[in-house]
């Protein structure tokens, strides 16, 4: 006869593998701002994507394993593009799409022997700030929403106390990735406390923008962001230079800002259809 184990016992394991697996990944960032929603994931890879577009106005965040949340990713943008077709478009919400997700990952905890790896958020940004919807779904199918910001996967306890200091209502899209900024380099979430551009992937629902809301932000936007996130830093640090030192010289000129466009791709490109299957946990 089969070892007998409790139907709790099993709950528990299945909890405990689930939740060792995404946390051995590193944390992201979901925060709303006074224009939009900002998403802010520590990524290196340019191809394998932790952020992608879902609808007109809604927006996908993952961390754990990439081959699990990338087909959750394809079955979001499916169940969108079929509801919308059938219905009407106002009909897709992200209040929908995290239960169709939620249902999913509540089966797949519940009767596969392995729970998949993976924690998500789903955003859509509203015409007003109040409209805004942030929903978290871990793997076992719970879903919670989240008014202002979250962070989920890795050390996120330790990231979203820290995000929580930085956070307020109505701020600047650069004040937000200076929050998220400081957030994701808190001691704990990793090794690595200082990030370069190469070494984030960084989106934005944006509330202005009619149709398709989602934009990438890269290259010269993306440097400018963290520029002035590091100059926010350094100024609302205290003065440790000694009584009566000499002041110090002033800095450089900075830089001519960049006078291509402010984000990502051509309005009418697409991110939904890129990545590449895989396992590689991201």
């Amino acid at each position: 006869m089969p070892f007998y184990v409790s139907p709790e016992q099993q709950m528990r394991d299945k909890a405990d593998y689930a939740r060792k697996g995404v946390a051995r990944g590193r944390s992201c960032v979901v925060l709303e701002y006074a224009g939009g929603i900002l998403m802010v994931a520590p990524n290196s890879s340019s191809a394998l994507h932790k952020i992608s577009e879902i609808y007109d106005r809604i927006a996908f965040a993952a961390v754990g394993r990439y081959n699990e949340y990338e087909n959750l990713r394809k079955a979001g943008v499916t169940y969108a593009d079929i509801t919308g077709y059938q219905f009407d478009r106002h009909d897709v919400t992200a209040r929908g799409i995290a239960n169709y997700y939620a249902s999913n990952l509540g089966t797949i905890f519940t009767e596969s022997p392995k729970p998949w790896e993976v924690e998500i958020v789903v955003a859509e940004v509203g015409t007003q700030p109040d409209d805004d919807q942030i929903y978290r779904i871990t793997f076992d199918g719970s879903v919670t929403d989240e008014p202002g910001f979250v962070a989920f996967g890795g050390q996120a306890d330790q990231v979203s106390a820290a995000l929580k200091e930085h956070y307020s209502e109505g701020m600047s899209l650069s004040e937000a990735f200076a929050a998220a900024l400081s957030a994701l380099s808190a001691p704990g979430n990793g090794e690595r406390t200082e990030f370069v551009a190469s070494q984030l992937e960084v989106a934005i629902l944006e509330r202005a923008r009619d149709h398709r809301t989602f934009r990438r932000i890269r290259a010269a936007r993306l440097e400018e962001l963290m520029a002035e996130a590091r100059s926010a830093s350094d100024a609302a640090e205290p003065d440790s230079a000694p009584e009566g030192s000499p002041p110090s010289s002033p800095s450089a000129p900075s830089a001519p800002r960049d006078s291509g466009p402010a984000t990502g791709p051509d309005p009418s490109s697409s991110d939904r259809g890129t990545g590449l299957g895989g396992g590689s946990p991201l």
